[in-house]
Formats: C-alpha cells, sequence, structure tokens
C-alpha cells in the first residue's frame, strides 16, 4: 500500500462540481492499493500516518501528530500510486489491485482512521475528482507499506 501525505491547512474533493468530502487544517492522503497488499499493510500505514510528528509545536518544530494538533484526515484513492513507467512513457498499473479488493481495503483502511477517533472525509471510489489543496510548509510525506516488512 502506498500513501503520498500532505500536511494542508485546507483541501476538498469534488465530483461533478459537488464537495463530497473537505478538512481544515490535517492531512490530505492519497492512497494506492497494490495487488499484495492485506489488512496488515493498511493497519502499518494508519498507524505511521496518524503518528507521523509533522505538525508544530509551541516552538515551531515539527513534533505534534495529526491527533495531536487535532487536524483531520482527507483520503484520497489514487490507484496511479502504482503507476510503472520503468518502460517507456505510458505507465502500467499492473501492480495494483483489482477494484473490488482496492475499495475493500481503502474501506477498510478509513474504517481504522475513524477508530482512531479521527474525524476522517473521503473521497468518492473510482470517481473521476478534482482535489483542491493548500499544502502547509510545503510538507509531503511518501510511504510504502512494503518497505516496512
Amino acid at each position: 500500500m502506498r500513501a503520498a501525505v500532505q500536511r494542508v491547512s485546507r483541501c476538498r474533493v469534488t465530483v461533478d462540481g459537488s464537495v463530497v468530502g473537505q478538512i481544515g487544517a490535517g492531512l490530505l492522503v492519497l492512497l494506492g492499493v497494490g495487488k499484495t497488499d492485506n489488512e496488515a499493510a493498511a493497519d502499518y500505514l494508519v498507524d505511521k500516518i496518524i503518528g507521523l510528528r509533522i505538525f508544530e509545536d509551541a516552538e515551531g518544530k515539527m513534533n505534534l501528530s495529526v491527533q495531536d494538533s487535532g487536524g483531520a484526515l482527507l483520503v484520497v484513492s489514487q490507484f496511479t500510486l502504482y503507476g510503472d513507467v520503468r518502460r517507456g512513457k505510458r505507465p502500467s498499473f499492473d501492480a495494483a489491485a483489482r477494484p473490488e479488493e482496492a475499495k475493500r481495503l481503502y474501506e477498510y483502511f478509513v474504517a481504522r482512521v475513524r477508530a482512531a477517533g479521527l474525524r476522517c472525509e473521503t473521497g468518492q471510489f473510482q470517481a473521476m475528482m478534482e482535489v483542491e489543496l493548500v499544502n502547509s510548509g510545503p510538507v509531503t510525506i511518501l510511504l510504502d507499506s512494503e518497505k516496512a516488512f
């Protein structure tokens, strides 16, 4: 499972001109699910993401997590995180999970974030979405569960 995590002051996702999810300060999580991913991969990423100390404390040092700072998450599925362009210039998505399994693990991930007590908004799975954000910092962290095990 792969995630691009961006610290934001605000962000929202729209589908066909309608807002389907939005947050103020917190994290935008672009989440991709791979063919070999499972609940353990999702658990690892949830724990890592909600514990990332990338919010500033009173001294201006990145020392607080999204939980500590009272922020929220906006989680958007993005299978293109599994795009492989090592051969040619057109990405191959062979390593991405099939839509049914990707949706199941995406929903599992969101449920785990909410079970941790955090507000979690979402995009719309398999929809053409527009994501607007103000990246605070900018701070962007790339995570891959395969590199954890």
